[in-house]
């Protein structure tokens, strides 16, 4: 759904259970006039691959861009538009502290980090249990992006809102706020 006035957002996501309903953000998004590009982790972008329940193919046709998940060579041309602002739905735990840390290891986290520095929109939106949320470098990665500028959609007892971390296993897929991080985004 590209337009010659649309905005280009990158949604960015991590191997979590919401990453089985990609569509979702995305339709919202390009109803909203975005131009959506999608990149996986390696792990989210396996998911999509090698699992029988994966939904590549629908995510390529829906977003009309090639969904990408490892760095380019050097030789060869982006394949993307740049982008005016990067959600990373859902943020699990792994990539949300590799990003404040600057990890740039994939290239989800490589865009994530660079972000910051050219001072786009950022917005996380976390998936995680309330174990690993307890983990001591939780809160110092949570503070070192907001910190930076990144938007955290975490209910963490700031009254900001956002995602509440849940008991392990026990998460309800259905409950995912999608809307709050599309809501996060700059207008026009």
């Amino acid at each position: 759904m590209t337009t010659s006035t649309s905005r280009t957002l990158y949604l960015i996501g991590c191997a979590a259970p919401p990453a089985r309903r990609l569509t979702t953000p995305i339709r919202a998004a390009q109803h909203a006039g975005w131009d959506v590009c999608l990149v996986l982790t390696p792990s989210a972008h396996r998911w999509m691959t090698d699992d029988p329940a994966g939904n590549l193919d629908e995510l390529v046709e829906l977003t009309g861009h090639p969904v990408r998940h490892i760095y380019k060579l050097p030789s060869q041309p982006d394949v993307l538009p740049p982008p005016d602002a990067i959600i990373c739905a859902p943020l699990t735990a792994n990539t949300l502290n590799k990003w404040a840390a600057g990890i740039s290891d994939t290239l989800a986290l490589g865009l994530l980090t660079e972000g910051i520095g050219l001072g786009l929109p950022l917005i996380g939106l976390p998936h995680f249990n309330d174990a690993q949320y307890r983990h001591p470098a939780i809160a110092s990665s949570i503070a070192t992006l907001r910190a930076a500028g990144v938007t955290l959609l975490l209910d963490d007892g700031d009254g900001a809102g956002g995602f509440t971390p849940h008991p392990p296993r026990q998460g309800d897929l259905d409950a995912y706020p999608w809307e709050l991080a599309l809501a996060a985004l700059p207008k026009r």
